[in-house]
């Protein structure tokens, strides 16, 4: 292992993902905080007594009544056990639904917090952190209400009958049904929506007005008849060739009826909300700190992403440092490419030579498809354990796209016959550099975040919980972590890949400040972009939606 890449191991803690508060489809749960002395627990170091019995059947008791209430409160984790009314429902998101999880998962938290860690063996002390982060952030950020803002600047619940699309293979006449029925709820789980996004408007907590108009365009393109039958109907056209034809076609039909007169509507009338009523009474400003409690909020996010007891001037201060540690490096390859001219220079030869960019959104997938079978190659050699969920290469659908980062990974599922989706975005070719290409992969890709979600997917004798929450700081370290085991794995092939790499660095590092400029310290967003233009190879567009982000 080199020097960087153990260095990656121990700061992977630090890495914030502030921007994107979740970036899950809209089902995803909320997550919890554990006091640092949790967080940090090393057992490895600890010494323990003897698991007791009786502690130990507590415990396992709150564990088993947990899963149940995870089970309960959302449809998406009963629809993949089979649940045939749970495949036709959204997620309840009434106020009193609300409450309700937010008193019953206080009461977990006392429960868990009378519980004797140390009397635990070491399996179960593990997933008593895990639950311990979980349900206290869940309890700490309940009282911000961030239902208000259930959107980002690319995604968000009107976004969620899409990846639901993608992930749901009806093999029945009752689960295609039910996928029907799902369709048919839509205008009511929008309304319940903009109930919450109109609270935000009475208490001046909204999203900021760019964030806002960058939803509306997406809402306005999934709105398309043509776009949005594309994406609903997909579920219906991957039923068993073996069904009845007439059955298919009945199906087909009845689906077509539900686009047509439930979910076009249902994204008609909600651009319509965005345009006359929400983004009139938007705020202008950009940071968090501008609406009520907002300062508070963004601390509470800055430990729950972190993980540790730190603060926003902190992890500010970190981000600074670690600009001026990457820069360094990033001048000694350039002077190893042989490149003369500054640093200025440099960046401008990056973003604007042909011979950087593909021709062809096929040309792009490609290279990043190639990239992806190098680094197959190699697992074997690094990893003794691979998954069996496979992954595929695709591109970002066209309705996400222009607001979409430049890539991503969408979490696929065995038992649905679903992959992995390492989405590469083929928007404005000119923006997406192949240089960053082999550091994009192995991030989003393996051995990055489909490697470390599948084998999560796949753990034995844990708890559910511990195979689906993603905490930031774990999953984006494990990412950085790759992106330096790939210089091991022989996938940096020139300087300019290499300098790839450390502009996916010193993309991680201008996050901390401009995050926290931005939400923080009053920062413009001219001031934001400034960090990632003026310090990496980043084309000026994925900056754009960086910050954005």
């Amino acid at each position: 292992m080199t020097y960087p890449a153990l260095r990656a191991v121990l700061t992977g803690a630090s890495i914030l993902v502030l921007a994107a508060c979740s970036q899950q489809p809209a089902e995803a749960p909320g997550n919890a905080q554990p006091p640092a002395e949790t967080a940090t627990t090393a057992d490895s170091t600890e010494t323990a007594a003897a698991p007791d019995s009786e502690t130990s059947a507590a415990f396992a008791q709150l564990v088993e009544d947990f899963e149940a209430f995870e089970l309960e409160t959302s449809p998406s984790r009963r629809a993949r056990q089979g649940d045939i009314e749970a495949m036709s429902q959204w997620p309840d998101i009434s106020r009193e639904a609300q409450a309700d999880r937010t008193g019953r998962e206080a009461a977990f938290l006392e429960r868990l917090e009378a519980i004797d860690r140390t009397a635990l063996d070491r399996n179960d002390r593990t997933s008593y952190d895990v639950l311990a982060y979980i349900l206290r952030f869940r309890v700490e950020l309940a009282p911000f209400d961030t239902s208000r803002t259930p959107f980002l600047n690319d995604s968000g619940f009107f976004t969620g009958p899409t990846y639901a699309a993608s992930s749901t293979r009806p093999r029945t006449v009752e689960q295609a049904e039910a996928w029907i029925e799902r369709l048919r709820g839509l205008p009511a789980y929008f309304d319940a929506n903009i109930e919450w996004m109109n609270e935000g408007l009475e208490d001046g907590f909204t999203q900021p007005r760019l964030i806002a108009e960058l939803a509306a365009s997406q809402i306005e393109s999934l709105s398309d008849a043509d776009t949005l039958t594309g994406i609903l109907m997909a579920p219906i056209e991957q039923l068993p060739q073996t069904m009845d034809t007439a059955e298919r076609e009945r199906l087909r039909t009845e689906t077509q009826a539900a686009i047509d007169e439930a979910a076009r509507p249902a994204y008609e009338n909600l651009h319509a909300y965005f345009r006359d009523t929400y983004i009139p009474q938007t705020r202008e400003s950009l940071g968090i700190s501008e609406v009520p409690q907002g300062r508070e909020f963004y601390r509470t996010l800055v430990r729950y992403h972190t993980t540790l007891d730190t603060s926003p001037e902190e992890v500010h201060q970190r981000g600074l440092d670690e600009v001026a540690r990457i820069r360094a490096e990033m001048d000694d390859v350039i002077a190893r490419s042989g490149f003369e001219g500054t640093f200025e220079e440099f960046l401008a030869f990056l973003r604007t030579d042909e011979q950087f960019y593909a021709g062809t959104a096929e040309e792009l997938l490609m290279h990043a498809a190639w990239i992806a079978k190098r680094a197959d190659d190699q697992m074997p050699r690094f990893f003794g354990h691979l998954p069996r969920l496979p992954y595929g290469v695709r591109p970002v659908p066209d309705t996400m796209a222009p607001t979409y980062t430049t890539g991503r990974y969408w979490p696929g599922n065995m038992e649905n016959g679903v992959a992995g989706g390492y989405m590469v975005n083929t928007y404005n070719l000119s923006q997406r550099p192949l240089y960053t290409l082999p550091a994009l992969t192995v991030h989003e890709a393996v051995p990055g975040h489909h490697h470390q979600g599948a084998i999560a997917q796949e753990l034995e004798d844990v708890p559910d919980f511990r195979r689906n929450t993603y905490i930031t700081a774990f999953g984006e370290g494990w990412g950085l972590y790759t992106e330096f085991l790939a210089i091991d794995m022989g996938l940096y092939t020139t300087p300019y890949e290499e300098f790839g790499r450390l502009t996916y660095e010193m993309w991680r590092a201008c996050r901390l400040v401009v995050d926290t400029g931005i939400h923080y310290m009053g920062w413009t967003r001219e001031e934001a972009e400034a960090c990632l233009l003026e310090n990496s190879a980043l084309a000026p567009h994925n900056v754009r939606t960086e910050v954005q982000r």
